[in-house]
């Protein structure tokens, strides 16, 4: 491990561009891995409790497919690999649980966000004409993103998760900007169909009353927190 790099290794549990890019900028080296839920079938009357609760499914879920790896590494046989006069093992990797005994844990970071509109939680556009109602519904409005963040250590299996919640405002967006966007295909992949970030949205974005990460998909200065606070 090089001199400057973080006495432990990091997972994040997510697919999302958005959310590897925020926690590269943070200086962070980690692997991915997704956990494949049916987040349909996870309902919260809150959207705060929702949150978590998906990021907590997350995190069974992933940590669920590292111990069935873990478990089938365990039961494979050495290999002997003979060659000449010599003869050399090929052993299984050592899991996750044992070898971070000695270079430090590894931590699963899981997240999820929802997209609050006059009260409703909203999940991801189910189509394009969903996606272009609630872009509609934000113009000359305002909408807020409810984002959880949860991080486990591996080792020890404890866990600190918290959400954040961010207030966004929007001047009027132009029809054309979101013909284009939902030509692009990309708000049907984020929260709501909402997203600030992109250069087409930007000059509509009034005010953001919180971090800008947040909206993103991953609060920068909550996930500071939690890893040491879990550490």
């Amino acid at each position: 491990m090089e001199a400057n790099a973080p006495p432990f290794k990091l997972i994040l549990g997510s697919s999302s561009a958005a959310r590897r890019k925020i926690l590269a900028d943070m200086g962070y080296q980690f692997t991915t891995m997704s956990a494949d839920i049916d987040e349909k079938a996870i309902r919260k009357e809150k959207p705060e409790d929702l949150v978590m609760a998906l990021a907590e499914a997350k995190a069974d879920a992933i940590t669920s497919k590292i111990q069935k790896t873990e478990n089938l590494e365990k039961d494979v046989n050495p290999t002997i690999l003979v060659a000449a006069d010599t003869a050399e093992a090929i052993i299984p990797r050592v899991s996750i649980g044992e070898s971070e005994r000695d270079a430090g844990p590894t931590l699963l970071i899981t997240c999820d966000q929802v997209v609050v509109y006059e009260g409703v939680v909203r999940e991801k556009p189910s189509s394009e004409a969903e996606a272009r109602q609630f872009m509609k519904d934000y113009s000359n409005g305002h909408a807020a993103t409810v984002s959880s963040v949860l991080v486990t250590n591996l080792v020890t299996g404890s866990r600190r998760g918290e959400w954040d919640k961010v207030e966004i405002y929007f001047h009027e967006i132009p029809d054309q900007v979101i013909d284009k966007l939902i030509e692009e295909g990309i708000v049907l992949y984020a929260a709501g169909g909402l997203i600030i970030e992109h250069p087409l949205i930007v000059p509509y974005v009034k005010e953001v009353v919180g971090s800008t990460d947040s909206v993103m998909g991953l609060p920068k200065a909550l996930t500071e927190r939690l890893i040491k606070e879990i550490l």
